[in-house]
């Protein structure tokens, strides 16, 4: 007999019970973990792709937007409203916005964004008597230069919008940090 299982181990040339032969379970398992697997990653990945998407969209620069006839323009900032078309993700409005246009001594179109740079509130023109011809913050106290310069409270100056005249009308465009002063 033991010549016999001798003689076994010699043709297969492995002892007996030491083979690693894949069950007929382990089988099934694994067909059918990876056929899921890869069904519902076909079904994910366009999904986050949805999701993603407007992340992936390259931003385009902002349209230039009419907002008054340039002779109605003058040293003193005046307030104007107009309204932007705006895409935020999936979510698009009409959004109105505000800006203070006025002319600088060299008759250059200055229009500056009335969100105070302290804490976001509304800032007004001459809004507060002892800040005589300034830019007023009623929340906090800050004000600021017809030019949009911090003079108390804000760290930073009023931010400004692009302008541009073009056939006797003012246009505004991108809003950027203030580089008059």
């Amino acid at each position: 007999m033991s010549d016999h299982n001798n003689h076994k181990e010699e043709q297969h040339g492995k002892k007996p019970g030491t083979k690693r032969e894949m069950s007929r379970r382990q089988f099934l398992s694994y067909t059918l973990g990876g056929a899921g697997g890869f069904m519902a990653a076909g079904m994910m990945i366009p999904m986050i792709r949805f999701a993603v998407d407007p992340v992936l969209q390259k931003k385009k620069a902002s349209d230039w937007v009419k907002v008054v006839e340039e002779s109605k323009i003058s040293n003193v900032p005046q307030s104007f409203t107009f309204q932007v078309h705006q895409v935020d993700g999936w979510y698009e409005s009409d959004v109105e916005l505000l800006a203070w246009i006025s002319k600088d001594s060299k008759g250059n179109i200055l229009a500056l964004n009335p969100t105070c740079k302290h804490l976001g509130c509304t800032v007004n023109w001459n809004d507060n008597p002892a800040y005589k011809d300034q830019y007023y913050c009623p929340c906090h106290g800050a004000h600021y230069t017809p030019e949009g310069k911090n003079l108390a409270v804000a760290p930073k100056p009023l931010d400004e919008y692009t302008t541009k005249v073009e056939n006797g009308f003012v246009y505004v465009g991108q809003l950027h940090a203030n580089t008059r002063v």
